[in-house]
């Protein structure tokens, strides 16, 4: 089956690059947090203890910390003004869960101050949720069809997936930002000591790594959906 993909598509050669950056992407990450899961940190505190020093030294008391189900499963959810932090994360007392925890932090911080490019985020989620949902539909809906007729429906599937492909664009500052404030609130805060804010930040590293695969993933795959509109037209 494998075969056949290559065989009447070629055109898969042109995201598998990126396939595979995303895959080493995630062992990356996931072999990193494990490390330094196991390095406690001198200081004793649990992530989630971290986390609430960063956010008070900033003021933002009245934003919550709550613990989910999963693991590396944490996010900031503006709207409740909550961070979540996972089962694997929320107690340990590990440099790489405080580097996930303040990294969450940071977007807390980062929603506070309004930044710009969390705002631009937080504005396009809506429309960027109906393009990704609509954009394959819309493109196979296209393939089914000869002509102008179908070469519109493909052009519409592109034009909505571009908008996954802009949010993942946009995504990529905001995070590495908000690790950027966690590395600077964690030194600040005196969170971690030097040694351990080394392990911190090859966590926080490991775990960017992920969102550029994510964008070259998603560049790709609309370069791919382009290649094989316009070899329909022709």
């Amino acid at each position: 089956m494998l075969f056949g993909w290559f065989y009447y598509d070629w055109t898969i050669l042109i995201v598998l690059p990126a396939m595979l950056f995303a895959f080493l992407a995630q062992i990356k990450v996931k072999s990193t947090f494990d490390k330094y899961s196991r390095e406690t940190t001198h200081t004793g505190m649990t992530a989630a203890e971290a986390a609430r020093k960063m956010l008070d030294r900033n003021g933002l008391y009245d934003v919550e910390i709550s613990q989910v189900p999963g693991s590396l499963s944490d996010h900031y959810d503006p709207r409740n003004r909550t961070l979540y932090l996972s089962q694997s994360v929320f107690a340990s007392r590990s440099t790489a869960a405080i580097g996930v925890a303040c990294h969450e932090a940071g977007h807390a911080l980062q929603h506070a101050q309004g930044y710009a490019p969390l705002k631009a985020r937080m504005s396009i989620i809506p429309i960027c949720n109906i393009g990704s949902y609509a954009a394959f539909p819309l493109f196979f809906i296209g393939l089914l069809f000869a002509g102008n007729f179908g070469y519109i429906f493909m052009v519409a599937g592109i034009a909505c997936f571009s908008l996954a492909t802009l949010f993942q664009l946009i995504t990529l500052p905001v995070e590495f930002n908000a690790s950027r404030r966690a590395m600077e609130g964690m030194q600040d805060c005196g969170l971690l000591y030097d040694d351990e804010l080394n392990s911190a930040r090859k966590v926080l590293s490991a775990a960017a790594m992920t969102y550029v695969a994510a964008l070259a993933t998603s560049l790709l795959s609309l370069l791919r959906l382009i290649v094989i509109a316009n070899n329909r037209r022709n």
